[in-house]
């Protein structure tokens, strides 16, 4: 049950809350998540973001909650507590040189990476409690093409990229120095542009989404970088754009998520993933929207998933049992109105 107590030297509660990147101002809406789903949307930040809302994502405490946006400065960040946003950080000295699509924090909260159009497609920083540090050096081998999606392992010793140029994705090893030598390309390569990139929590896959069949791509991942394709699904998702990936935190469940506004249950495919790759297709719920973006809350219990276009309304959040959906959660009072990311985030007090 979310919000349940932690075990440790002093009892702790967990607060959850869920993020929306949005296409139109205020460019981000958040709500309070709980058992019963959304609460009260939070006030608006002082400070909005400049532009669409294209990924959204919480600092690993809960402390911080990033936006990256088309509009200079591109990366957006606010302190976050159960009070809401707090003042705008100070923009990093080096912006990203263009619209920022994808945004991520490494697992141990010390780093926060950007991926943007134009060269270097790529751009990370140091973070701590007073905002960003002093922008890393470019990777020496750059990304070819723009940086749709942007992912650390598990353990933060890699960094990888989603592009839309060949080999369609790019991963590094990642330090507090910095980037790595480019770790060698998958043997198979991805068939298209590449969306976004997750790995698995347990830290032993890599998976991307992309824009030509089978639409999705996942390999065994470890320190020497990306193993033997895994096998396709045997039910491929749909000759749609697909446009995000993301596991569930016990690593027991990947879905893939894609663009179609007109067919009930195919914006999603939601597979069962083990050491041996994909398992069954689960069955999907009626979401009659073109879904850009989904997310798991972190205790795995709960499912949310926003796209900008549909007859739907948009947004959906539904209770996971780690092979089918419940019931959908009511929408919140006010719902963002063009959507395209989504993040869960969690403050343990």
């Amino acid at each position: 049950m979310l919000g349940k107590m932690l075990s440790g030297a002093a009892a702790k509660v967990a607060s959850y809350y869920v993020a929306f990147g949005n296409q139109t101002t205020p460019f981000i809406f958040v709500y309070p998540w709980s058992s019963a789903g959304f609460g009260t949307k939070y006030a608006d930040p002082a400070t909005l973001p400049t532009g669409t809302g294209d990924g959204v994502a919480f600092s690993p405490t809960g402390n911080a909650i990033a936006v990256a946006h088309s509009t200079t400065p591109f990366i957006t960040v606010y302190p976050w507590s159960s009070a809401g946003f707090g003042t705008k950080y100070a923009n990093p000295a080096t912006l990203p040189p263009s619209d920022g699509n994808s945004v991520a924090f490494s697992p141990n909260g010390s780093a926060i990476a950007v991926g943007h159009n134009v060269t270097p497609r790529i751009t990370a920083y140091p973070w701590s409690g007073s905002g960003f540090g002093t922008k890393y050096a470019n990777p020496a081998t750059l990304p070819n093409g723009d940086s749709n999606g942007v992912a650390f392992s598990p353990n933060g010793s890699a960094i990888a990229l989603a592009n839309d140029g060949t080999p369609f994705i790019s991963a590094y090893p990642w330090s507090g120095s910095g980037f790595g030598t480019k770790y060698a390309n998958p043997a198979t390569l991805p068939t298209g542009v590449a969306r976004d990139v997750a790995f698995s929590p347990n830290g032993s896959a890599i998976a991307v989404v992309h824009q030509i069949t089978p639409f999705v791509s996942a390999y065994p991942w470890s320190g020497s970088g990306f193993g033997t394709k895994y096998a396709n699904p045997a039910t491929l998702p749909a000759a749609q754009t697909a446009r995000a990936i993301t596991f569930s935190p016990d690593s027991a469940t990947l879905a893939v998520i894609q663009s179609n506004s007109t067919t009930p249950g195919n914006s999603f495919y939601i597979y069962a993933w083990s050491g041996s790759g994909f398992g069954v297709r689960y069955t999907s719920p009626t979401f009659v929207t073109s879904t850009h973006s989904a997310a798991f809350s972190p205790d795995g219990k709960n499912f949310a998933a926003c796209g900008p276009q549909g007859t739907d309304t948009r947004i959906g959040a539904w209770p996971w049992t780690g092979s089918s959906f419940g019931t959908k959660y009511a929408n919140p009072a006010t719902v963002p109105t063009l959507p395209e990311g989504v993040a869960f985030g969690t403050i343990v007090s």
